[in-house]
């Protein structure tokens, strides 16, 4: 850790009364009526739901929660004007290379906790040490302990350039990038402006504009065009979300502020909809990701970023740094090979049988392996 003074530590405290109106309100929630045999088509299955949030008031251990949190040293920063919060954690190797890796949404850090140790301290973790990582994993401006934005303009590409700072604040002059959803996105544009620093990417959700591609539909191999189909498909019928938070993110937001049961069935959906396993996710994961947005009041200012990213202009034409790319089969953007090595420099591509949006968070150990390995095929 470097000894700048503008980094000041911190932890995750969680007052006992806060804790309390959490309860209050779950006991106290109006449910919605659900059509018989519904199960999921209409959104969250209500059943699921209620037991989720019944686990949430009475048996959820929030001593284990702030454990988790708390494992990790813990760090708050302004950069430009915001508050950015960011686990640091430090590799006892001496010669490990510097990683940020950067959530999305619905996520936030907790999608990490699994991953932090292994990157950081392989040998601790039956791994070997040339593989070691100082890791960076910031809260996204508006999400979690960043707390909310307070000003307009909170876009993915001012996102990228704040942690461009932060890394320079913590004194590395160079690193890797990893990313998904969002981050992902953060990643390419890191990429892209600032490839002096930048050694390589690596995402698990690539972000292309077709329309920057010379003859992009014509370059389609039956596999591509299966790609794109996928990809439209869900587009059709799985970005309602997207729709809302775009447009009128602070109506929405009311409800979900208010109610953690709003808040929960908003939520969960996107994680069982976008894993390739849903029983795969552990519930006392899944929950510390939703205490996160509950604590800090964060959903509507996590929500903005769609509001605020204009993806037409958002998106990079060019990302000239060694890119590696992993594609998890429950992936919801699944984006051509041909159209990546039109963007990025693409120098690893691994396509594996499991995991999803969440991969970190889905299958820990492949997520690791994943990024060691795209490292060692850098050297």
């Amino acid at each position: 850790m470097t000894a700048d003074a503008s980094i000041e530590p911190f932890s995750v405290e969680v007052e006992e009364s806060t804790i309390a109106d959490l309860r209050d309100r779950l006991a106290a929630a109006r449910w919605p009526d659900q059509l018989p045999d519904a199960g999921w088509d209409y959104g969250t299955e209500r059943e699921y739901l209620q037991e989720v949030c019944a686990y949430w008031r009475t048996d959820y251990d929030w001593d284990g929660f702030r454990e988790r949190l708390n494992r990790f040293e813990s760090f708050v920063t302004e950069i430009d004007g915001q508050r950015v919060h960011f686990l640091h954690a430090r590799s006892p190797e001496p010669d490990a290379r510097p990683l940020l890796l950067s959530h999305g949404w619905p996520g936030s850090v907790v999608e990490f906790l699994d991953v932090l140790g292994p990157l950081s301290d392989p040998a601790a973790h039956g791994g070997d040490p040339e593989d070691a990582f100082h890791v960076v994993a910031p809260s996204l401006p508006g999400y979690g302990f960043s707390g909310p934005t307070t000003d307009r303009g909170w876009d993915v590409p001012r996102i990228a350039d704040a942690f461009a700072e932060l890394m320079d604040r913590l004194g590395y002059e160079t690193f890797l990038a990893q990313g998904g959803d969002w981050g992902g996105l953060v990643t390419a544009l890191l990429g892209a402006n600032y490839p002096e620093r930048v050694d390589a990417i690596h995402t698990n959700m690539l972000f292309v504009r077709p329309s920057t591609i010379e003859d992009a539909f014509e370059r389609l191999d039956e596999s591509g065009q299966a790609d794109v189909e996928a990809t439209q498909e869900f587009q059709e019928t799985g970005v309602g979300y997207q729709e809302i938070q775009s447009t009128k993110p602070q109506t929405l937001a009311y409800g979900l502020t208010d109610s953690p049961v709003g808040l929960a069935g908003w939520l969960l959906e996107k994680f069982r909809a976008w894993s390739d396993d849903p029983d795969r996710l552990d519930r006392d994961r899944l929950l510390d990701n939703l205490s996160v947005y509950w604590l800090t009041g964060t959903i509507n200012s996590s929500m903005r970023l769609y509001y605020e990213t204009d993806l037409e202009t958002a998106v990079p034409a060019d990302v000239p740094v060694p890119t590696g790319h992993t594609r998890y089969p429950g992936e919801i953007y699944k984006i051509p090979r041909v159209w990546a090595d039109a963007v990025y420099d693409v120098e690893y591509w691994a396509e594996v049988d499991e995991g999803g949006h969440f991969a970190a968070m889905e299958v820990p150990d492949r997520f690791v392996a994943d990024l060691r390995t795209w490292v060692r095929e850098l050297s």
